[in-house]
């Protein structure tokens, strides 16, 4: 029985190099257009392992491959048996790889047939089940190579609904046993699905009551027991090492749930989903006292729950601090410690790796920021860790290896955003006090906070912080009249430049300096700046601008009187 298809059959120049594969393609082709199971499964299989680890194609290839597509296309629509579906899905898969070839599967007939062989075909009354696994499972990942690489299959398997059809059978993980490879891919199509299209990351948050669902999913998948709705249980004998194939699975759904989480810090949760955040973070505080079989992985599991615990409201993450102090605890002001101890051995571990620092360490340093704004015993603790009471004054505060100094480092850093979160953590630290700011890091270092925050001219920013004050150490009290407030520490005395000059030649040194600036100011190489009423930096002239009005109005004002 021969297969028909809309593709067209290539032609080709016999002095092509890539004669000789489109030949072995041409065989492969005829095979399939036989449409004899056992001719085909031979010539698949055969196909498949030349073309196993192939990642790159040739472009006189692009249609002859098509043309494969098209027909294997056509072949799945048969009553096979699963050994030759496995064996057309493995060429399906090869084949979705080469991005240029994806139109036979970036259709609805194409995708809809591969969703059929995955089982998620959605359906208003039921989930279709394919008996074998393994066909399963080899659907998946064609469905995953093709929705990562076809904008035109992304939309499609929107409107085909195919997230519906991984919930339907993400519910039954708890009733029936699958094998990890089923779960992972289909978790890995979740995630590509909810990353690729707003739309059905919205349907999956709100229609398909995904934030519950996954969460009930990571629960399964860790295994985790509760005390009460805000704590899991842990016993301290016990091994928190999770295994390697229940990881692969907690990563997949915390990157889910990131996409699906994605704008609920900037919305106000009301009872219902305020709970249900709480009950989340609760259970992100376990996954971060837990480790994986390498540092590595351990910290690539850290670092996607830090990234999860950033979208939850702020007023959520008190759970971090919920549960009791027990023996090997780190405690302060009687709270339990461990969690925000475990955030920030995070935090100096993403800063001594130093690799691409807005990706990896901007989502801790702000996850840290912002609870230490919203929770108090937060701040203390980390302002003890981060800004202890200083003592070295004769080293700039960038120059160390104390957490201090490698986040004031930070402060000048190329990227804005890395140096603005990590000002903004210290900032906060200092309860966004300037002068307490300036102290920590030096007045060269905070100027760009504070410029931006318009406190150039000093005081404290609106915040609502307690009113108990730093206490200096003998060491910073002694050399406080000595420390250079823009550099931060203790400067050598240099000699006086001037010393030994007469009037007049000190006269002629100014005059040589205010003529240097001013070349500058004209030629708009620099700008003379001044502090604005509003504490912001604005050009001298428009400083001077307003200093004269104030006064004229002030005048104007004690005439009247």
């Amino acid at each position: 029985m021969s297969l028909g298809c809309e593709c067209g059959w290539p032609a080709f120049s016999s002095s092509s190099s890539s004669c000789r594969t489109i030949m072995e393609l041409q065989a492969v082709l005829e095979a399939v257009e036989s449409g004899e199971q056992d001719t085909v499964l031979r010539a698949l299989q055969s196909y498949n392992q030349q073309k196993s680890q192939c990642f790159s194609f040739e472009n006189e290839e692009q249609e002859v491959r098509k043309h494969l597509g098209c027909l294997l296309i056509k072949f799945l629509e048969r009553d096979l048996q699963p050994s030759c579906q496995v064996t057309c899905l493995e060429t399906i898969r090869i084949l979705s790889r080469d991005k240029l070839s994806l139109y036979p599967f970036s259709n609805m007939e194409g995708l809809q047939i591969l969703a059929r062989h995955a089982g998620i075909e959605y359906s208003e009354t039921f989930i279709r089940e394919v008996p074998d696994l393994d066909v399963t499972v080899e659907a998946l990942k064609c469905l995953c190579n093709i929705v990562f690489s076809s904008g035109k299959a992304q939309q499609l398997s929107a409107h085909a609904r195919l997230v519906a059809g991984l919930t339907e059978r993400i519910k039954l993980y708890a009733e029936r046993k699958f094998p990890h490879d089923l779960k992972f891919f289909d978790l890995r199509l979740l995630f590509l699905l909810t990353a690729l299209r707003v739309d059905v990351r919205q349907q999956l948050a709100m229609e398909l009551r995904g934030i519950g669902l996954m969460t009930d999913t990571l629960e399964i998948t860790l295994g985790a027991k509760w005390l009460d709705p805000y704590e899991v249980a842990s016993e301290q004998s016990q091994s928190l090492i999770v295994p390697r194939q229940e990881m692969e699975l907690a990563m997949e759904i915390l990157k889910v749930l990131f996409n699906i989480t994605f704008d609920c810090s900037r919305k106000e949760a009301d009872e219902e989903d305020t709970a249900a955040f709480r009950h989340l973070g609760a259970l992100l505080r376990h996954c971060l006292m837990m480790t994986a079989d390498g540092e590595d992985r351990t910290e690539e599991f850290h670092s996607h729950t830090v990234n999860l615990l950033g979208n939850l409201p702020l007023k959520c993450l008190d759970v971090l601090l919920t549960p009791k102090v027990q023996l090997g605890s780190i405690e302060y002001m009687g709270i339990n410690m461990d969690a925000v101890n475990v955030l920030l051995n995070f935090l100096e571990l993403r800063l001594d790796r130093g690799h691409k620092l807005r990706e990896n360490l901007t989502p801790a340093l702000s996850l840290l920021t912002e609870s230490a704004r919203f929770h108090r015993p937060t701040r203390k603790f980390l302002k003890v860790k981060v800004l202890p009471p200083l003592r070295d004054v004769k080293n700039r505060p960038e120059v160390g290896n104390s957490m201090r100094n490698k986040l004031v480092r930070l402060m000048t850093h190329l990227d804005t955003d890395v140096k603005h979160c990590a000002a903004e953590f210290l900032f906060v630290l200092c309860k966004e006090s300037v002068s307490r700011f300036v102290k920590y890091t030096g007045y060269g270092n905070a100027a760009g906070l504070l410029a931006a925050r318009g406190l150039m001219a000093g005081g404290q920013a609106e915040g609502d912080y307690s009113e108990d004050e730093d206490t200096d150490t003998e060491e910073y009290k002694e050399a406080k009249p000595n420390i250079n407030p823009v550099t931060g520490r203790v400067e050598d005395k240099f000699p006086n430049p001037m010393d030994g000059m007469t009037e007049e030649q000190k006269e002629d040194e100014a005059m040589k300096l205010v003529d240097m600036f001013d070349k500058l100011s004209r030629q708009q190489v620099t700008q003379p700046m001044g502090v604005g009423p509003d504490g912001k930096l604005t050009s001298l002239e428009a400083a001077f601008c307003r200093m004269a009005e104030e006064r004229a109005s002030s005048n104007s004002d004690s005439d009247s009187d």
